[in-house]
C-alpha cells in the first residue's frame, strides 16, 4: 500500500508538472495558431490581410521569447534545484557629460530618457542571451513541449473515449489513461534537459563570465597580499623588531659597564638574554603563521593534526592517507581548517569537532563539523566570506549548513591534479 501511495503521489504531481510546462513551452505555438486562425478567417476577402498576421507572429514571439525563458529557468530552478544563469548583459551607467548631452555607452543624447531607451534597445539587439532565448522559445515546443503535453493530452482522449458508447472507444480511452497515468512522472523531466541543454550561457558568455570571476579573484588575491604584508610588517615592527632594539640597548649599556659595575652588567646580559628569547619565540609564531614548518616537513594531514592539538577542544582528524599537494594548495586548506575550528572555539561553543580530509578524482575535499550552537552563514567582511574568497583564488568552493542549534558542517572543495 506504501508504494501504491507512493506512485499516486509522484504521478499527480508530474502529471500538475507537465500540466504547467506544456502551458508555458506552447504559448508561442497558441500565438502562431491564432495568427493563422487570423489570417485564414480575413483572408478569404483581403489577399494582404496576412500581413498583420506576419508581423502578430514575429513580434509576438519576440515578446514572449523572455517570459517563456524566464518561467522555465524558474519551472526548473524549483523543481529540481538547477539553477540556469540568465547570462543576459547588465547594462552600464548613463552620465551626463560637461555639454549637457548623455552618455549611455553607445551613443550621445539629449536627454536622460533617451539615453536609457537607446541603450536598453541596443543592449536587447546586441545580447547573444536574446537570440539564445529566441531559439529556446522556437525549440522548446517541438522537444519539451511535445513530452510534457503527452500526459494531459493523453488524459483529454480517456475522457473523450469513456464519454462514447462504442467498446473500441472505450478501449482507446483506457490506453490512453494508462499512458497517461504511466508517463506522469517523467513527462516533466524533459523540459529540465531541454533547459539546460539550450538555455545554458554560450561559450562566448561562459568565458566572458570566467574572466569577469578571474579578474574579481586577482583582485580579492592583490588585496589579501596586501593586506598579509602589512600585517607582516606591523607584527616585525611592534614585536620582534623592538625587542631586538632593546636588546641592542641592554648589550650597549652592559659594555659601558662591565669594568665599573660588573654585577649591573650581568644583570643587562641576563636581561638581553630573556629579550633574545622572546624575540626568537615571536619569529617562530610569525613564521608559523606565514608558513608552518609540519605542514612543509610533514604534509597536510600531520599538519592539521598538529593544529588539533593545540585547539581547546575534542577534535578527531580522519584522513584517507597522506595528501601531498602544491603549497599554497596546502596552505590555503590548513589555514581555512585554522579559521573554523576557531570559529568553533569563539562563536559556536562546541566541546568537539570532527576534520575529515579525503582525495578523490577532481581535487582535495575537506569536511569540518563541530557540535556547537550552530547558525553560521556567510556575512559580506566575515571571516567565512574571505575564506571563500582565498579558496576562489584556486576555484574551490565553500559550502556550510549550520541550522539553528547545530551541528555546523562545512565543506572545502579545491580541484587539483
Amino acid at each position: 500500500m506504501g508504494r501504491v501511495g507512493s506512485w499516486v503521489v509522484r504521478a499527480g504531481v508530474g502529471f500538475g508538472r507537465a500540466c504547467v510546462g506544456a502551458a508555458v513551452c506552447l504559448l508561442v505555438p497558441v500565438l502562431w495558431a491564432a495568427a493563422v486562425g487570423l489570417g485564414v478567417w480575413c483572408g478569404a476577402e483581403h489577399p494582404w490581410s496576412w500581413i498583420g498576421p506576419a508581423v502578430i507572429v514575429c513580434a509576438g514571439t519576440l515578446a514572449l521569447a523572455h517570459t517563456v525563458c524566464r518561467a522555465v529557468r524558474f519551472l526548473v530552478g524549483r523543481w529540481t534545484g538547477t539553477v540556469i544563469p540568465t547570462g543576459y548583459r547588465e547594462a552600464g551607467p548613463v552620465m551626463q557629460l560637461s555639454t549637457g548631452y548623455w552618455w549611455n555607452g553607445f551613443s550621445y543624447e539629449r536627454s536622460r530618457r533617451d539615453a536609457v531607451m537607446d541603450q536598453r534597445m541596443r543592449l536587447w539587439w546586441s545580447d547573444p542571451a536574446t537570440w539564445r532565448d529566441l531559439r529556446f522559445a522556437v525549440i522548446a515546443p517541438l522537444t519539451a513541449g511535445v513530452a510534457v503535453a503527452l500526459p494531459p493530452a493523453a488524459l483529454v482522449v480517456a475522457v473523450l473515449g469513456f464519454a462514447r458508447p462504442e467498446t473500441a472507444a472505450r478501449l482507446v480511452g483506457a490506453c490512453a489513461l494508462v499512458l497517461a497515468v504511466g508517463c506522469a512522472p517523467y513527462a516533466w523531466r524533459s523540459l529540465h534537459r531541454v533547459a539546460v541543454r539550450f538555455l545554458g550561457p554560450s561559450p562566448a558568455m561562459a568565458l566572458a563570465d570566467r574572466v569577469d570571476q578571474l579578474t574579481s579573484q586577482r583582485a580579492d588575491a592583490t588585496v589579501a597580499q596586501a593586506a598579509e604584508i602589512r600585517r607582516i610588517e606591523r607584527d616585525l615592527h611592534d614585536g620582534a623588531q623592538a625587542r631586538l632594539v632593546a636588546l641592542g640597548l641592554c648589550l650597549a649599556t652592559a659594555e659601558r659597564l662591565m669594568d665599573r659595575d660588573p654585577e649591573q652588567a650581568k644583570a643587562l646580559m641576563r636581561e638581553a638574554r630573556a629579550g633574545a628569547a622572546a624575540s626568537l619565540t615571536e619569529l617562530r609564531e610569525l613564521i608559523r603563521g606565514i608558513s608552518p614548518p609540519v605542514l612543509t616537513e610533514r604534509g597536510l594531514v600531520d599538519a592539521v593534526r598538529a593544529l588539533a592539538l593545540d585547539v581547546p577542544l575534542g577534535v578527531a582528524v580522519s584522513a584517507d592517507g597522506p595528501l601531498r599537494l602544491d603549497p599554497p594548495i596546502e596552505s590555503a586548506v590548513y589555514f581555512g581548517v585554522a579559521e573554523l575550528l576557531t570559529n568553533a572555539v569563539k562563536h559556536a561553543g562546541a566541546a568537539r569537532a570532527h576534520v575529515c580530509l579525503v582525495r578523490d578524482d577532481t581535487g582535495i575535499v575537506v569536511e569540518v563539523e563541530d557540535d556547537g550552537r550552530g547558525g553560521a552563514d556567510i556575512r559580506p567582511g566575515g571571516g567565512l566570506a574571505g575564506l571563500r574568497r582565498r579558496l576562489a583564488v584556486f576555484d574551490g568552493t565553500l559550502a556550510i549548513t549550520s541550522p539553528q542549534g547545530g551541528p555546523t558542517r562545512v565543506r572545502m572543495a579545491v580541484p587539483c591534479e
